[in-house]
């Protein structure tokens, strides 16, 4: 028997349309790249919307093609989130941290039929044109009149919204059909595309809204740093369309200070961003302090953030943290780590642990931990596996390629790659990435957790660990870190003792080397390919 229930298809036009009723004049504020404030409304971004997205079909865009977006976080960016899904075309969000010949593979693996270039990039998309077959029709916004390109067939985004219609009538869509698209950054091999659907957006937007996640309200301002180009911007635009939250976005003004002003004057409730962001945010506040009080949630995501910098927050700054974990094949959240009630009685010092996990599956996301022999671990905090995930916004293939056992089991479960264990209450920690272990002697060593502890060190702000290769012991970490500016000066000695006394003698490092930056990779997190490339070549000899 099947439930009498009405067919009301999960598509994206009608959170938009949901914003546009219920919350037309909450705002979305954009910091413009000269540095000036554009600010509009819900409203606003519906009609213009359906501009754009009758402006469509003018450029040759029909269902099912793919529309590139080469841009910063502002309101035209968060137009196309809208108006090319809801319109039946895919948006696809390229990586403009990417190199040329990258994003040239990823635009003809995607095959992406026009481009909207945010003109304070051309320089640089000018670049990855060139290494085109054939290069997709391209629309130049937030631009001077006039400005000049060797590109060939341009048009201009304001003259094409001017042509569009605000009475547009957005087409019936099936809930299946593809609405975004994005790449993975390819750091272990070519990039591969993770395919939306409007059904598995919709329920991730409620997903990330549920209170034991992300949980934004209509009261909320919140502000992506995390790109609109890295998974979707973490879903947050949507989120904020479907709660009626304000929206606030930082275009290409990332820096410390250029953010910490940002929170302070929009009154920023939850600001979302990588570790590394956050880093030299504190930094900034310690020599420049703000009134930023405004923030209910630091949510944390896209790496691991030390448990010395999540106390920093909240003791020194008294900034509540909120560490999430996902990936781009699960649109990409996964689990938030929140302090539950048991967690209430718990001395200050057991709460930043608790904190530093990743936390716990949000509902919607059905999560497992296998052992090297296939075996399903038990939740006990101590046994280790890889992390294994389902569910309706988890993808079930790579765009244009074959399932494959290395990516997804023979029962349907998507295998990430992490490894790490589940504590009996249901709390993800993160060991360490497949190919970032480390195995010396016999024994695994966790690089994640080397790089957090010296991190945990006043002196050090950033740090990274590799497996190197030994002739006794197999493999044996090797770091590299970044002493803290301002901080007294450490030698390798005391970090070596400093790591010796929370681990065994054997995970301690032979060599610790002090470098000026660590290599990132076009999301922050640490670059490892890079960095082993490095060692390959001597440079921390």
């Amino acid at each position: 028997m099947q439930g009498l229930m009405m067919d009301y298809p999960l598509t994206m036009e009608r959170i938009l349309e949901h914003a546009n009723r219920l919350y037309p004049r909450k705002r979305i504020t954009t910091v413009l790249p000269d540095g000036n404030v554009h600010r509009y409304t819900w409203a606003d971004v519906h009609s213009r919307s359906k501009r754009l997205a009758s402006a469509l079909g003018g450029l040759g865009i029909e269902p099912g093609d793919r529309v590139g977006t080469f841009a910063w976080n502002n309101y035209q960016h968060l137009e196309l989130y809208f108006a090319v899904p809801c319109s039946g075309a895919v948006c696809h969000t390229l990586n403009i941290r990417l190199s040329p010949d990258q994003l040239a593979y990823i635009i003809g693996h995607a095959e992406d039929k026009a481009i909207f270039v945010e003109s304070t990039l051309l320089p640089r998309f000018e670049a990855v044109a060139a290494r085109l077959s054939r290069c997709p029709r391209i629309v130049l916004f937030n631009g001077e009149p006039g400005i000049r390109t060797a590109l060939s067939d341009t048009c201009c985004y304001e003259d094409l919204i001017a042509g569009g219609s605000d009475t547009f009538e957005w087409p019936v869509i099936g809930e299946d059909a593809a609405m975004g698209l994005c790449y993975t950054s390819g750091t272990t091999g070519e990039p591969r595309g993770a395919l939306y659907s409007h059904r598995s957006m919709f329920l991730h937007t409620l997903g990330v809204n549920q209170s034991n996640a992300v949980g934004i309200v209509e009261s909320d301002v919140v502000m992506p740093v995390v790109p609109q180009f890295h998974a979707m911007a973490w879903g947050l635009p949507y989120a904020c369309a479907a709660a009626g939250a304000e929206l606030v976005l930082p275009g290409p003004h990332l820096n410390p200070g250029a953010l910490a002003r940002t929170i302070a004057k929009e009154g920023v409730s939850i600001p979302a961003g990588v570790p590394t962001i956050w880093t030299g945010l504190y930094e900034e506040l310690k020599v420049n302090p703000r009134d930023i009080s405004c923030i209910r949630a630091l949510i944390v995501g896209g790496a691991a953030m030390p448990r010395s910098l999540i106390e920093a927050y909240e003791t020194e700054l008294d900034v509540p943290v909120v560490h999430a974990w996902g990936m781009t094949e699960l649109s990409p959240l996964g689990t938030v780590s929140r302090l539950q009630r048991h967690h209430r009685a718990l001395p200050d010092a057991d709460k930043w642990d608790v904190k530093a996990r990743q936390g716990v599956p949000i509902c919607g996301v059905d999560m497992r931990i296998v052992d090297d022999s296939g075996n399903e671990a038990p939740w006990d905090g101590r046994s280790m596996g890889e992390i294994q995930v389902r569910g309706p916004w988890v993808i079930e293939s790579y765009y244009r390629q074959d399932p494959a056992p290395d990516h997804f089991t023979a029962d349907g479960w998507f295998r990430t790659g992490d490894v790490g264990a589940m504590s009996p209450d249901g709390f993800l920690t993160i060991t360490d990435r497949t190919r970032d272990l480390i195995k010396s002697g016999g024994e695994w060593i966790s690089s994640v957790a080397l790089e957090n502890t010296l991190m945990g060190h006043p002196a050090v702000t950033e740090a990274a660990v590799i497996a190197v290769s030994d002739a006794k012991w197999t493999e044996r970490p090797l770091a590299i870190a970044v002493r803290s500016p301002g901080a007294v000066p450490v030698t390798v000695e005391a970090l070596r003792a400093h790591l010796a006394s929370v681990y065994p003698k054997y995970w301690v490092p032979d060599k610790i080397v002090f470098v000026a930056q660590i290599p990132k990779t076009s999301v922050g997190k640490l670059d490892k390919k890079v960095i082993r490339r490095q060692y390959a070549e001597g440079q921390f000899d």
